[in-house]
């Protein structure tokens, strides 16, 4: 783990403070003091007032806190992906996302910028500290609740994603406002005490919708929020309460788009033709629903975003699709690849078939273009020979035209429905309920599964009760294959899972069943989150969970095929390599 001494810390928070000056001209100026927070974009909250009291100084200062964001989106997703397995890098790979791969950041990497977290989180805390909460209307309804609330997940999310990634932070919620600061204020939280600091922080605001700014430019600001439920399981789950994390997960799905409404995890998948013996063709609602819809809708998949400009010069203009993507923009030199690792857990998965008269058996093992196993990977990655200024890539000097459908918009997507079931299967596995669990990876849930979990799990019927998947909106393929809502994750891209004889809840004590339908899960998080920036942030968290370093490092050290080097000289069984260098004159 990183270690900050005193004498950094101290030096460190003189360098960020921000200098604030009055609004001029009815605009914000501001002027920084060399510091480290400082950014090309302008500052984000000034004022002049004791409190931010009316509805420009607090909606404006929302959305420049919400541009704040977009400077730490793509690291986000980078420090989540190019660091584990599921991704590999290739000879055009830059010299940053080289050192991210393979464990040598050092100071001068772009996405090493502890700076730019404390920029969102200096303006969270001036937020925080002077929006004027006491303000009622004629209803005696807060009137800047929804905002409060939404900044608060914003800072907690940062301090959170500043934890994963350095280990131990710096830690300090009141603004910095001039050089007279009392370094020894500054304590040092490790990722353990940032997720409880925020567990309570965040617990009094669980409920409170979020805010209604309606359509920013051409976004949906309903969709750029974290919303606190969801960040309260993320930040239990990561600190070990486990039901209380699994009840997070559930608050939101059942609450979604208000009180008591169902958001049942969504039947799109990628599936052969059922009754084509051949396996030739596969349709797929998959990635044609899931990740390119970016509106916030009742059923929507999408639940947070940040959003990128489109255009290429600026300063918020996401690299993602670039990296992933051939395009002209990159004159056909992406960086970032499919792992062989990837490859291999795919095409490992057996896919369960049934025929529309009831006939169950399994497509064969030997399916070319990456089509065996699981189909997820075929239709999210897509790579070819193409014409490419008169002549094919490959003669022209250029990999292969490489097109990954998940990153086909400008926008950084961070949160999704999958990751909602997945972390709350992942909850429920560890406080003692695998079988729960092991649903929704392989039929989904109702109140009929519920059911089942309390006559399995008598101990725990009461807490189990607090469950409730209505039956008429959660319906599961077993059930009504022709109206179903619903399915297990596994499903989404291996075919029927729920008949599968493959795929089946793991024998043995409680100890060993928990073990393995964790497993399940991580595997399961792979399939289904490639690519989306959560893997790395997985396998740390079930390492660390099981003090088991080298669940970690195995499998990034595999990245290319079980014994063969993955050009890592790191020794990853050293946790303390995990951690970026916390560089504070940066």
């Amino acid at each position: 783990m990183t270690n900050i001494s005193k004498n950094k810390i101290r030096s460190f928070f003189r360098f960020t403070i921000y200098s604030f000056l009055p609004i001029i001209g009815g605009g914000w100026v501001g002027v920084s003091c060399t510091d480290m927070l400082e950014t090309d974009s302008d500052l984000v909250v000034f004022a002049d007032k004791a409190h931010l009291n009316n509805a420009t100084d607090t909606i404006y200062s929302l959305t420049g806190i919400m541009n704040k964001m977009q400077t730490i989106a793509d690291r986000t997703v980078i420090l989540g992906e190019v660091r584990a397995d599921l991704v590999d890098i290739n000879e055009y790979a830059s010299k940053d996302i080289r050192q991210v791969a393979t464990f040598t950041v050092d100071a001068d990497n772009r996405y090493n910028r502890p700076r730019d977290y404390y920029a969102i989180i200096n303006n969270c805390n001036y937020y925080l500290a002077y929006a004027d909460t006491a303000l009622r209307n004629n209803r005696n309804e807060r009137i800047f609740e929804k905002e409060y609330a939404a900044v608060k997940a914003y800072r907690a999310w940062t301090y959170f994603q500043l934890a994963l990634v350095y280990g131990q932070v710096p830690f300090i919620t009141e603004p910095l406002l001039d050089m007279k600061v009392d370094e020894a204020a500054f304590p040092v939280y490790n990722l353990q005490q940032v997720c409880q600091y925020f567990v309570n922080d965040l617990q009094p605001y669980a409920d409170v919708q979020l805010p209604g700014l309606g359509i920013i430019g051409s976004i949906d600001s309903k969709v750029t929020y974290f919303p606190v439920n969801v960040l309260l399981g993320e930040l239990n789950l990561w600190a070990g309460n486990y039901r209380e994390a699994a009840l997070c997960y559930y608050r939101y799905i059942s609450s979604r788009s208000g009180t008591r409404t169902a958001w049942p995890l969504s039947p799109f998948y990628v599936q052969w033709t059922r009754d084509d013996g051949k396996y030739e063709s596969y349709s797929n609602s998959w990635t044609l629903n899931v990740f390119s819809q970016e509106r916030f809708t009742t059923t929507g998949e999408l639940v947070t975003m940040t959003p990128g400009d489109s255009i290429p010069s600026s300063a918020n203009y996401s690299a993602l699709p670039n990296l992933f993507n051939t395009s002209t923009a990159n004159d056909g030199y992406y960086q970032l690849t499919p792992s062989q690792a990837l490859i291999n857990l795919s095409a490992s998965q057996v896919y369960c078939n049934r025929t529309t008269t009831g006939d169950v058996g399994y497509a064969p093992t030997n399916l070319t273009n990456n089509r065996a196993g699981d189909l997820r990977l075929s239709a999210a990655w897509h790579q070819y020979n193409y014409n490419y200024g008169g002549m094919l890539t490959t003669t022209a000097g250029r990999p292969a035209t490489q097109i990954v459908d998940k990153y086909s918009t400008p926008n950084v997507h961070l949160w999704r429905r999958a990751i909602v079931y997945l972390h709350m299967a992942e909850a429920l596995n560890r406080a003692g309920l695998p079988a729960f669990a092991f649903s929704i990876l392989s039929t989904g849930v109702n109140n009929n599964v519920v059911a089942r979990m309390q006559h399995e799990y008598p101990a725990d019927s009461t807490w189990l009760a607090q469950f409730d998947f209505p039956n008429t909106e959660y319906v599961l393929r077993t059930e009504d294959p022709a109206g179903f809502t619903t399915l297990g994750v596994h499903s989404r891209g291996s075919g029927f899972t729920e008949y599968n004889e493959f795929y089946q809840l793991p024998q043995g004590t409680l100890e060993q069943q928990v073990e393995a339908v964790e497993d399940l899960i991580v595997d399961e998080e792979a399939l289904e989150l490639a690519f989306e920036g959560q893997r790395f942030y997985d396998l740390m968290r079930v390492s660390l969970r099981r003090s088991d370093p080298a669940y970690l490092a195995t499998r990034i050290q595999a990245r290319r095929g079980q014994g063969v080097s993955a050009g890592i000289d790191a020794n990853l069984l050293d946790t303390s390599t995990w951690y970026l260098p916390f560089v504070t004159d940066k």
